[in-house]
């Protein structure tokens, strides 16, 4: 992490009542002089001095000018970007005392200082031009320094973001993300490869005998990120030409979905109401990102697994039908690739069923149409479009007969339910039946149309 000390004096700001630097309730110097000036600066208050401030801050020397005329020895800074504790920094600035700016506290004390107009035009080498000189030789030239920056921007605002502070650290970013990976020197975190374990593996490109650094090294830092930081960040990322590849950007939206999204959803439970708003957000943000394509076994650089987990999740917190309808439209590009277990979407109530089996039939249906298929009965296809040999077809039948079979236990389920998703596949995909008979024997031994199937058979 790069830091920058400014000043030379010993720091000799004290807290009242023995010094503890957490107080922020009554600040003083220890000095010979005595203070002539209090400052205030929200619920905190600092006993100074004039001299120091009036030869550092503009908006310093036209409150104390003010109160001077009317005999007061207070000022109040309000709506100081950063608090008290910014305003600490510059105060000890303008005393000429040691002060360390880091990645953590500077775009705090880069706000304070231009509020308080600690400019070129009141002295030179001021406190902004100190800030800017290590933004741009130090925070902005490191990859997690950037990062850090940026997230404490959130707190600034409108300061951060009128600044461009974070227009920059979102560039700075960026570029680094998109910068060809035989050029990353520096520190990134990669832990994706070492699931099985807790610890966070540190890569780093030290020498050509280091390890080859992987294209969607930068993802999982940027995982860190407020939602909506982390959409600009994609936004410029993915707005940098054609250099990134949409699997890299689908790598990026399952690694953030994986750190946000509550773990309750992705069991598939029912979210609590913070979560249920955490997840919305975060739902809507990977989806408004995704590529608009992508190579053929994964047209949006998503899987088809990712993608009905995120389906999944929008059925549990009420996501809206456009987005449901957009997330759809990209599972069915990949529909056959999925398994039984991620087509068992639970049914929100007031629905009986276990499991939404109405948008299975609903997405099987799409790709039927898709495909081009709807019109054509099963004879015609077979015999004409020698439908029966497409892989693609044929794993999704399986599919189909799979999941029937999962869900006919459901006693709930109605049989036009049932019977619609068996009969939506044309009879060319399915060169065996004995799924399907599976499925159908399970239903009727556990719906509740047929009791004597549950009794073990009919009685004379």
């Amino acid at each position: 992490m790069k830091f920058m000390k400014l000043g030379s004096k010993p720091d000799a700001f004290q807290a009242d009542g023995g010094g503890d630097s957490r107080s922020y309730s009554r600040r003083y110097v220890l000095s010979d002089l005595p203070s002539d000036i209090v400052v205030h600066v929200d619920d905190a208050r600092f006993y100074l001095h004039k001299f120091p401030l009036l030869s550092k801050s503009s908006l310093l020397q036209r409150l104390i000018v003010e109160a001077s005329q009317g005999g007061a020895d207070e000022v109040r800074v309000d709506g100081l970007p950063g608090g008290a504790r910014a305003f600490e920094i510059c105060a000890k600035f303008c005393y000429g005392m040691v002060v360390t700016l880091n990645p953590y506290n500077v775009v705090a004390a880069r706000c304070a200082a231009e509020h308080l107009g600690m400019t070129e035009d009141v002295d030179k080498s001021n406190l902004v031009f100190k800030i800017e000189v290590f933004l741009n030789s130090g925070v902005f030239r490191s990859w997690k320094d950037s990062i850090i920056a940026l997230q404490s921007t959130i707190a600034l605002l409108p300061w951060s973001e009128d600044l461009r502070l974070v227009a920059r650290c979102v560039d700075s970013i960026a570029a680094k993300a998109t910068a060809s990976p035989g050029s990353v020197v520096w520190s990134y975190t990669y832990n994706r490869k070492a699931a099985s374990s807790d610890e966070i593996v540190e890569a780093r490109r030290c020498s050509s005998s280091s390890p080859a650094v992987p294209r969607d090294w930068w993802v999982e830092d940027l995982c860190e990120l407020d939602v909506e930081l982390y959409k600009r960040v994609m936004v410029a990322i993915k707005s940098r030409g054609d250099r990134l590849p949409s699997d890299v950007v689908g790598e990026a939206l399952r690694a953030y979905a994986a750190r946000w999204l509550p773990e309750s959803c992705r069991r598939g439970d029912t979210p609590a109401d913070d979560d249920d708003a955490c997840a919305m957000e975060v739902l809507e943000t990977i989806v408004w990102l995704m590529p608009s394509d992508g190579d053929g076994s994964s047209p949006c650089g998503c899987s088809c697994q990712f993608l009905l987990n995120l389906l999944k999740l929008a059925v549990l917190v009420g996501a809206g039908e456009l987005l449901r309808e957009e997330l759809m439209d990209r599972i069915v590009l990949q529909l056959p690739e999925a398994s039984v277990s991620d087509l068992l979407i639970p049914a929100k109530p007031p629905a009986q069923t276990t499991y939404d089996v109405e948008l299975v039939e609903a997405l099987v249906g799409r790709y039927i149409r898709r495909a081009g298929l709807d019109d054509i009965d099963g004879d015609d296809v077979f015999e004409t479009n020698g439908e029966a040999d497409d892989p693609s077809l044929l794993a999704l039948c399986k599919l189909v007969d799979g999941y029937l079979a999962e869900v006919a236990a459901d006693p709930n389920l109605p049989v036009s339910s049932f019977v619609g998703l068996a009969t939506s596949m044309p009879e060319s995909a399915r060169p065996s039946h004995d799924a399907l008979y599976t499925a159908i024997d399970v239903f009727l031994r556990c719906t509740q149309i047929c009791p004597r199937w549950r009794r073990g058979g009919s009685r004379a």
